[in-house]
């Protein structure tokens, strides 16, 4: 049993498994209808239980096509109406009633000690499909996704990234550390990576730099990322917020400063960072970004599992 909560502490070779294993299911996959299981159902009889503290759309869709391809099943829990939120029960006995009825536990959460909490009574594997300091099924996926694109492994490549710091960021950050590629991050000074994450930056001497000129942090990029400035339950004068991020938006002027075949990626949703002009065209990657989110998520279950091949 493995579980999946950060990226810094998974191995990249186990990562890189991940990552062959979904590039051959999604060839395998090409003839298949969404809900048809893969050849073997190699997760038959298996349920996941997902719950979501915060909004998901991207998220709930995938995992449940990706259990589902495995051969298994996914039951889907709102925090409203569990004893957990509304009746006091505690994380413990939670956890202990999940482990008896579920074979994996997906959690998005507004609280990074829960997951910790929860990993901790747990008996079945915990996946983090999104908490305050990270989101690691994303970006995974998107490496995925970049070096499906590019036809090259992420460490060959130029990245950058747009926009605010928050728990995607740190996943890239993160990514970028365990798969050594060359990453730029553009923002405004007040908003770049708390000190936890610039220390973590130090510590591993990677190459990682940090721009306040959003033309600089993407020349040369192969593909660029961003995310939306006001975040889910942002608690921040937006107005002043989208002010000061004025300048970083992401518009053909910006694009024209990176590679000529450089690609967009967004995790989605989108807000005011980007305007139409990138998000719909060419270079512009965000649907099969989305979806490709179901074939990673298969590999990072098969691996929890400790079924990868």
């Amino acid at each position: 049993m493995k579980n999946f909560i950060n990226l810094k502490d998974i191995p990249v070779n186990d990562l890189k498994k991940i990552l062959i294993d979904a590039k051959r299911r999604k060839k395998l996959r090409k003839k298949l209808n969404n809900l048809e299981a893969d050849k073997g159902a190699p997760l038959k009889g298996k349920l996941l239980v997902q719950m979501f503290e915060k909004s998901s759309l991207r998220t709930r869709l995938s995992f449940y096509l990706a259990i589902k391809q495995l051969g298994g099943s996914t039951l889907t829990l709102r925090p409203d109406e569990l004893h957990l939120s509304k009746g006091g029960e505690s994380i413990q006995d939670t956890a202990k009633i999940l482990s008896n009825f579920g074979n994996a536990f997906m959690l998005r959460t507004d609280n990074d000690l829960k997951l910790e909490e929860f990993k901790k009574y747990l008996s079945i594997p915990i996946i983090n499909g999104l908490s305050p300091s990270s989101h690691p099924t994303q970006i995974l996926s998107d490496i995925f996704t970049v070096e499906e694109i590019k036809k090259k492994s992420i460490s060959k490549l130029n990245i950058a990234w747009i926009g605010d710091s928050n728990n995607v960021l740190n996943s890239l950050i993160a990514a970028s550390i365990k798969f050594s590629f060359k990453l730029r991050i553009g923002c405004p000074i007040k908003y770049k990576p708390n000190k936890k994450i610039m220390r973590y930056i130090k510590i591993n001497k990677n190459k990682i730099i940090i721009i306040n000129d959003p033309k600089k942090a993407v020349k040369g990029a192969d593909a660029i990322f961003s995310d939306k400035v006001i975040s889910m339950n942002d608690k921040v004068n937006k107005i002043k917020k989208l002010n000061q991020f004025k300048k970083f938006k992401i518009n053909k002027e910006l694009m024209s400063f990176a590679k000529k075949d450089c690609i967009f990626l967004h995790c989605l949703p989108r807000g005011k960072e980007v305007e139409d002009n990138v998000f719909l065209s060419r270079q512009s990657k965000v649907w099969q970004q989305a979806l490709n989110r179901v074939h990673v998520q298969k590999s990072i279950l098969l691996y929890c599992f400790g079924k990868l091949r």
